[in-house]
């Protein structure tokens, strides 16, 4: 079974990254894919440390990352581009995690503006060997296109958002073969 695990980059309790990313996990689950959630914001990981090997919850974590399939991967927008939150747990990765992963991006902003966050995300997930799958989400105004019930109002958003979760677990799925 291809497994796909999600990453929410978001420290927020009400965090429309990670509701936007559930509904990604429920399209690839619909598909087939066996499937996790890594919330962020409720585990314990330091800031890394490049002269330890592990802290807190890191092993445990990047072993869930290695072995999925596939990964889909969502943050908050800040300052144009992702959270210190992602970026932290990003650094705990490397080519081991995500060699031959197909991953799937999404980018969650306050106001208009995603398309930065995106490009430096493409970019860091080429730096490790990842492949990066063409389609990809960014929602504007998040907070107001994203219910208390983590529901998508829009149709288009919720159509593209679901979208992601399949695209990734196809890809997944050719690259296991």
């Amino acid at each position: 079974m291809t497994r796909i695990v999600a990453i929410s980059g978001s420290r927020s309790g009400a965090s429309t990254t990670r509701a936007a990313l559930r509904v990604a996990l429920g399209a690839a689950a619909d598909v087939g894919a066996e499937t996790d959630l890594i919330d962020l914001g409720r585990v314990e990981l330091p800031l890394y440390h490049p002269d330890e090997d592990e802290q807190g919850d890191s092993e445990r974590l990047t072993r869930r990352v290695r072995e999925a399939d596939g990964v889909l991967v969502g943050t908050p927008v800040y300052h144009g581009s992702y959270s210190s939150t992602f970026k932290n747990f990003h650094d705990f990765c490397g080519s081991e995690e995500y060699e031959d992963t197909a991953v799937g991006l999404l980018a969650t902003a306050g106001g208009g503006s995603y398309g930065g966050t995106l490009e430096h995300l493409r970019s860091t997930f080429r730096n490790v060997h990842a492949w990066t799958v063409p389609h990809e989400v960014g929602i504007r105004g998040a907070s107001s296109e994203i219910d208390e019930e983590g529901r998508i109002r829009d149709g288009d958003l919720r159509r593209r958002t679901e979208q992601l979760g399949r695209v990734v677990t196809e890809h997944a799925e050719r690259m296991r073969e």
